[in-house]
């Protein structure tokens, strides 16, 4: 048998190499979005609708995280759940929720705006809540975007390539909409393990501030009681109060404000290191095997309070 020529032999070497190499990609990006796009490995959100219909809607933590805050942006600035629920579609299109740093031409972030058509530089576009008040003030000029439907509203901001593709996504924005802005009460819960280390509550309300405005916490709060006997700081001084009259969101009263900042703080729930959340006499917390909404004995939260006019938000230790 003839001896294969060397070159030949090279180029089919590098064939199996960049064979193998693919292999290696994909199944990269495989695991990729099976973590991020809420895998069965992955850490999950679940947001579930309040008509007793049955529609629910699955997320990773990260994603919700972005959700909540693309929600609490919008009603901070006073616009109403249609305008929540437009981004919130508007955002599953263009990067499922994920704030990446890639896209289209120099499309970026969890909207893909683009530095070259006037939304901003690269650092300000891939943060999500410059990103997401971008949007809004785009939204604003439309006129009469809430009675329009979905996909002319998402495309009159987008001006994308493929503005029908918004119109698949409107189902799951609207579930995510009406939990997030506080409509529908306790239909947010998260799947994710108790935090490994402890949580800090400055963190929490920086977090708090950056996504609602200055006004949602009072402007002083009680550092709290000192350390026990055994070194661990008590629930009070790992406590962030949250005043649900502190603003109120422009569909409605303090009840839905507080389910808004409830879910809010469910939804940061990993990366803010959150042990419980309570409001209204029901409670989440990390370490409940089904990861619901539960209510409190004799009403009261775990903290003896009623939670009528505050959220309680309990980092872990």
């Amino acid at each position: 048998m003839p001896e294969q020529p060397p070159t030949l032999f090279r180029r089919g070497r590098l064939l199996r190499i960049a064979a193998a190499v693919a292999v290696l990609l994909a199944l990269a990006g495989y695991l990729l979005v099976q973590y991020e796009g809420g895998g069965k490995s992955a850490p999950r959100c679940r947001v579930v609708s309040a008509g007793g219909d049955g529609a629910s809607y699955e997320m990773s933590t990260q994603q919700a995280l972005n959700a909540a805050t693309i929600s609490a942006v919008g009603t901070s600035r006073g616009m109403p759940e249609r305008a929540v629920t437009i981004a919130l579609a508007t955002a599953l299109q263009e990067s499922s929720l994920r704030n990446i740093s890639h896209g289209d031409r120099d499309s970026l972030g969890l909207f893909q705006q683009r530095p070259s058509q006037g939304w901003g530089d690269k650092k300000q576009i891939m943060d999500p809540v410059y990103s997401a008040g971008k949007f809004y003030e785009h939204l604003d000029k439309v006129p009469g975007y809430s009675r329009l439907p979905l996909t002319v509203a998402a495309q009159r901001v987008q001006r994308s390539g493929f503005p029908q593709a918004y119109a698949k996504h409107e189902p799951d924005a609207a579930l995510l909409a009406a939990a997030l802005t506080g409509r529908a009460a306790a239909t947010l819960t998260c799947d994710a393990e108790p935090a490994t280390g402890p949580g800090d509550p400055a963190k929490v309300r920086a977090a708090l501030t950056r996504d609602f405005g200055a006004d949602v916490l009072p402007r002083t709060q009680a550092a709290g009681a000192g350390h026990t006997q055994d070194g661990k700081a008590p629930v009070e001084q790992r406590t962030v109060t949250v005043p649900v009259t502190a603003a109120v969101s422009a569909d409605g009263g303090d009840g839905r404000r507080g389910w808004e900042l409830a879910h809010w703080a469910v939804a940061h729930s990993s990366a803010l290191h959150i042990e419980r959340v309570s409001y209204g006499g029901r409670e989440w917390a990390a370490s409940d095997s089904g990861h619901t909404w539960h209510k409190a004995e004799d009403g009261q939260t775990a903290d003896g309070k009623s939670g009528a006019d505050e959220v309680l938000i309990v980092t872990a230790q």
